[in-house]
């Protein structure tokens, strides 16, 4: 007793509410707060300057607590250590072509987490600027679409390290995810849809890790942009569809993992445009444009135990060198047979159509897709393949798509 008692009189931490005679705006309350309180934001609309947190305090909202910038500001700046934000709604930042406004802005803040929270018509909603181990999870962040010079990125990152992302749901917005200059992050379980640019878009983020998210319905999926050591596993790149639209980019990056992926119904699933030491197993793509375009600008590609079904091109490149090796992997278009029936085709497969070359040099060409010509000139080509690249062939395509995997 006598030690919570000298704890008390010390001044532990507490709970400060706000509301209360002694505090009754949010700004009193969180200039009250010290190290280790909690301020408790009850039901409430409010339309207070923007508030800065610069220690260790914990800022949580009870249901219908809502922060509003009246369309003309921020409504939160971290700077301090430790800081927990959640439970809160934050609306109404409103655009501003002059500053990177955000609803949050987490300053060379460390170790804080923004938890359970609602973003409405925010600008930019989490703007993480050289941050250190922040955790951001289970927010859902809304926008409205109008067009790309008109709204932020949902949660947008630049010169940060060692962050968890996990369970957002966002939309309605530039970019659902932007890294730039981030490095060491883990990206797990977040839904992004209906954004006008990417899905995720990341650049210069290197040894980062993006597992069981979801990318759907945006304007050109999912971006990855100069980088090393990325691992993208069990996530699913479904509806991406436009001229320029793709499940994937990957653009000149180095030692790239693809496993255990969905590509469905993209224009196209993945575009390697100098793509160095990809290695991609397990995956799915069903119902695509292109499954997968290789251009000539990447290197040492490796695809094994992958499944293709229903894409309208399963492969195509640019050129005759161009550098993949295919093994192991299933294929509705094959017509092979297995004579020993161990479940590998006795002949190879070359999954790249001759009509496929035509296109990538004449896109007009596709408007004879469904014609019998063309099923007469890959039908030659397959059984004489004297045009289509001589290396993009798998000598071990598998019989059945439960089999699909690397020999």
């Amino acid at each position: 007793m006598l030690g919570l008692l000298l704890l008390a009189l010390a001044g532990g931490p507490g709970i400060v509410r706000v509301g209360s005679p002694a505090h009754p705006t949010l700004a009193t309350a969180v200039a009250a707060a010290r190290a280790g309180d909690t301020v408790v934001v009850p039901a409430g609309t409010y339309r207070e300057p923007t508030l800065i947190l610069d220690r260790p305090v914990t800022l949580l909202g009870e249901p219908g607590a809502v922060l509003d910038g009246e369309g003309r500001r921020g409504l939160l700046v971290v700077r301090g250590p430790a800081v927990t934000v959640r439970g809160l709604t934050f609306r109404n930042t409103g655009t501003s072509y002059q500053e990177d406004r955000a609803a949050v802005l987490l300053d060379g803040a460390t170790r804080c987490t923004l938890d359970a929270n609602r973003f409405e018509q925010t600008f930019f909603a989490i703007y993480l600027s050289r941050t250190v181990a922040c955790t951001v999870t289970d927010n859902r962040i809304v926008g409205t679409p109008t067009a790309e010079a008109a709204t932020g990125n949902a949660i947008h990152s630049w010169g940060s390290r060692d962050l968890v992302v996990r369970g957002n749901r966002m939309s309605g917005h530039r970019d659902g995810l932007y890294f730039e200059f981030t490095t060491h992050a883990t990206v797990v379980d977040n839904l992004s849809t209906g954004n006008l640019r990417y899905g995720l878009h990341f650049m210069y983020a290197d040894s980062s890790a993006y597992v069981g998210n979801r990318f759907l319905a945006n304007g050109s999926g999912v971006a990855v942009m100069y980088s090393h050591h990325v691992t993208m596993r069990g996530n699913h790149f479904s509806r991406n569809r436009g001229p320029t639209a793709h499940g994937l980019l990957l653009k000149d990056i180095t030692d790239v993992t693809l496993a255990g992926n969905t590509f469905d119904g993209n224009s196209t699933g993945v575009l390697a445009d100098g793509a160095n030491r990809l290695v991609a197993t397990d995956n799915s793509f069903q119902a695509n444009g292109w499954a997968i375009r290789l251009l000539a600008s990447s290197a040492d590609s490796r695809f094994s135990g992958n499944r293709f079904r229903g894409n309208s091109f399963d492969v195509t490149v640019n050129g005759r060198q161009a550098a993949a090796r295919f093994d192991g992997n299933w294929w509705d278009a094959y017509r092979g047979w297995d004579l020993d029936r161990d479940g590998t085709g006795d002949v190879p497969h070359h999954p790249v159509r001759l009509f496929a070359l035509l296109v990538e040099r004449a896109p007009a060409a596709m408007l004879l897709q469904r014609s019998l010509f063309v099923r007469l000139v890959d039908a030659a080509e397959r059984t004489v393949p004297l045009l289509t690249p001589d290396a993009i062939v798998d000598r071990h395509p598998q019989m059945t798509a439960s089999a699909g995997r690397a020999p």
